[in-house]
């Protein structure tokens, strides 16, 4: 590896080959859609929309605020997709531009936190769908499915260790082989099952089903507000994923397949599936007379057997999917960058995945006070994060990122700031978590609880940006440059896409104040 005299070699502290800006650009415009299939297509959105129908919003209110919220998503995707693809470093790298090359641990740490722990929930659920699969195929094994050793039974044990083990042999793969099977796997295969489903549902109740009025008759102001909370909580659900965008968007050969595979897969493909949800969920009022919104329910209550085994296939594939995607990826960049010269992407998954087990999700789960009070606080902190990040690249350094010091422990360096710790983004955090977190918890703020992130991205955003106003590069130097980041730690400048070459004007990176 050749280096420049104004870059010495990177610090085995902060580097390996998997947080160096990415040597292949694989991901176009159909993988970044079928990622976001892969994500959306969660038991855990389908029953997120239903829910808004089956509490009183009529169908076409549910569409518009899903809508209006991946919309805003999407917006935010693109933003952080466009610091990820530039610079081609994995999230816990691009936020040491902000906290300083060793505080980007922080931020990385908190989001490795919530992840291993929904790693973990997601194994079990899909576990349990392998039960359903297990009993229906071999009633006989019931009995195993009624003792208890530390929560489970012995069935239950063997389900969540095989879902386990599967998920294991696909994370060792790598992020390339994660991506062929997200293309043809994950995403398309839950569209034929909840697309069955629908037709089936509709052609059942002979097509008499209603979109348009409110089953639980609520008024124009209830609606109003039910509409809003379920725009905040659709981008509430998505701040992990917009935090360690980086993460995909390194991969992507150009601005255009990060965009257009958003623009497919989110405020398209989501609402789509929105739409097929609720048409499902109608469809069980009308035929079974009740609204089903869970879709494994919905499965058990047609009473087939081929059905119950290919739609307990279904979702666990999905389940998979969004493990991958949501769960996995990020924790073991962010356990990577704890110790780079020891860990790398696969030991950091491996830990992951240990710890996923350690801490038994399904006690986890079972207890609605520490899903509440535990992964609630940590979802709190994901807007302040979001936010100091953003207003970093976009408001102080207008994208002018030094990727090579990135990975340089050297004290004059441009991001060790104090020992390696950016104090500002601190000041930043702290206060702003800390409102975010009491408005999340605090039953007294109940009615603002839906809306916590808004507070903690705005509160956290404007001081950091006040506290950063004199280390900001003039709005004079032109516009955000969109030419992937030159680097010595990364491949050859000849090696590089096309994109880079059509960017105008090169300008210098700026140190940070007081490094």
């Amino acid at each position: 590896m050749t280096t420049s005299p104004q870059h010495p070699q990177p610090d085995p502290r902060l580097f390996n080959a998997d947080l160096a800006p990415a040597p292949e650009r694989t991901w176009g415009t159909y993988s970044i859609f079928a990622l976001w299939m892969s994500d959306t297509h969660a038991i855990s959105n389908y029953a997120f929309a239903a829910s808004l129908f089956v509490l009183g919003l009529p169908a076409w209110e549910v569409f518009l605020a899903l809508l209006v919220g991946i919309t805003i998503v999407y917006r935010l995707m693109n933003r952080m997709g466009h610091a990820g693809h530039r610079t081609g470093v994995p999230y816990p790298v691009l936020a040491r531009a902000s906290w300083g090359v060793y505080g980007a641990n922080i931020p990385a740490l908190l989001r490795a936190v919530m992840a291993v722990a929904w790693y973990g929930i997601q194994t079990w659920l899909a576990s349990t769908a392998v039960v359903l699969l297990t009993l229906q195929i071999a009633p006989g094994l019931e009995v195993y499915n009624r003792n208890s050793v530390l929560g489970l039974s012995t069935l239950g044990w063997v389900a969540f260790m095989v879902m386990w083990g599967l998920q294991a042999v696909l994370l060792t793969r790598g992020m390339e082989f994660i991506r062929k099977v997200q293309d043809f796997a994950t995403g398309p295969v839950v569209w034929l099952v909840v697309l069955a489903l629908a037709v089936y549902l509709v052609v059942k109740a002979h097509g008499e089903i209603s979109l348009t009025r409110s089953l639980t008759g609520l008024s124009g102001s209830a609606q109003l507000h039910q509409s809003l909370i379920a725009v905040s909580l659709t981008v509430a659900t998505f701040l992990t994923l917009v935090l360690n965008y980086a993460d995909f968007a390194r991969f992507t050969p150009d601005h255009r397949s990060y965009r257009r595979g958003n623009l497919i897969g989110l405020p398209v493909n989501f609402t789509a599936f929105a739409v097929v949800a609720v048409l499902v969920t109608a469809g069980t009022i009308a035929v079974f007379r009740e609204a089903i919104y869970d879709p494994v329910k919905v499965i058990q209550k047609i009473d087939d057997p081929v059905v119950t085994v290919i739609g307990a296939l279904a979702f666990i594939v999905a389940t998979i999917g969004i493990n991958v995607v949501a769960n996995f990826v990020s924790p073991a960049y962010d356990f990577a960058n704890l110790a780079p010269k020891y860990l790398d992407f696969k030991r950091g998954g491996m830990i992951t995945a240990v710890l996923a087990v350690v801490v038994m999700p399904w006690k986890l789960y079972s207890s609605a006070l520490v899903i509440q009070y535990f992964l609630g606080a940590l979802g709190a902190f994901l807007g302040p994060l979001v936010a100091i990040l953003l207003v970093d690249y976009y408001l102080v350094r207008r994208g002018r990122i030094d990727v090579d010091a990135l990975f340089s422990a050297d004290a004059a360096g441009a991001y060790f700031y104090r020992r390696g710790y950016n104090p500002k983004a601190v000041i930043a955090f702290l206060p702003a978590a800390a409102v975010s977190a009491a408005l999340a918890l605090v039953p007294s703020f109940d009615a603002l609880a839906p809306f916590s992130w808004i507070f903690g991205m705005g509160l956290s955003g404007g001081i950091y940006a006040a506290v950063s106003r004199r280390g900001r590069v003039p709005a004079g130097t032109g516009p955000i440059p969109d030419a992937i980041i030159p680097a010595q730690v990364g491949p050859a400048a000849g090696d590089r896409p096309d994109d880079a070459r059509v960017a105008g004007p090169a300008v210098a990176p700026v140190a940070a104040e007081g490094s």
